[in-house]
């Protein structure tokens, strides 16, 4: 499984901080209310780097969150190139994002490589701008690993995280459900393949999603496996 790679946890020294639109920052954004997007800073405490996942909305109150904690953002991991993720427009909406977020702070912003061409369109942010990846890739914030792991359907680019026990998921899989495939650049054969890969993660890796969908904001993935309709419907397991 996905797990057995990856070093073993240290608490201690491991930063994560789920963030949640409409709550915990952008709080006077109606779509951001709205949309219930999850951003989530993953650092080293030792080190105080650490990166922001899918900073939407207000990069630079995101800024100032993760900085009273003592920590410095040196870099962005981009989940998928949807505007409520990264910024651009949406449903006629502005949205800010990692061009913002560049405005304040100089970073590379990762992302999977089929979604590169996605991401400038959607943001206006240029290529050189951009760190392309690999599935199985690995980016290093200080001591601490994050594995990337390509899951498209979603989007062509779609990628998930693996940091020490945790799976951050952006919109390939939530508590309940998963990703559209209705969407531009969305498959739905890729996207059952790319759930097959993820019921491969150990049970007892705790889910984090890209959407606040369900009334907890994470579970393990033994219990997704067993309360989440796509295991069983769309995978049979």
């Amino acid at each position: 499984a996905y797990a057995a790679d990856m070093a073993e946890p240290n608490d201690d020294r491991l930063y994560f901080r789920q963030l949640l639109s409409g709550r915990d920052f952008a709080t006077d954004d109606q779509i951001a209310a709205q949309m219930v997007n999850f951003v989530y800073a993953i650092g080293d405490r030792a080190s105080g780097e650490c990166v922001l996942v899918d900073p939407a909305y207000d990069p630079a109150a995101l800024l100032d969150a993760v900085a009273a904690d003592g920590m410095r953002v040196t870099g962005v991991l981009a989940t998928h190139y949807h505007a409520d993720h990264i910024g651009g427009s949406m449903m006629g909406f502005d949205i800010d994002g990692i061009a913002g977020l560049l405005e304040h702070v100089s970073c590379p912003i990762h992302v999977q490589r089929a979604e590169v061409d996605w991401v400038t369109r959607t943001t206006g942010v240029t290529a050189d701008q951009l760190v392309a990846h690999d599935s199985a890739d690995v980016v290093t914030v200080g001591d601490v690993e994050i594995q990337l792991v390509h899951t498209p359907g979603h989007t062509p680019g779609s990628q998930c995280f693996l940091i020490e026990g945790k799976l951050v998921s952006g919109d390939t899989l939530f508590l309940d459900g998963c990703g559209r495939t209705d969407l531009p650049g969305s498959d739905h054969a890729q996207m059952i393949e790319s759930l097959q890969r993820l019921a491969k993660v150990d049970d007892d890796i705790i889910l984090y999603p890209g959407h606040r969908y369900s009334l907890a904001s994470s579970a393990t993935m033994g219990s997704v496996k067993q309360s989440n309709y796509v295991f069983d419907q769309l995978l049979g397991t």
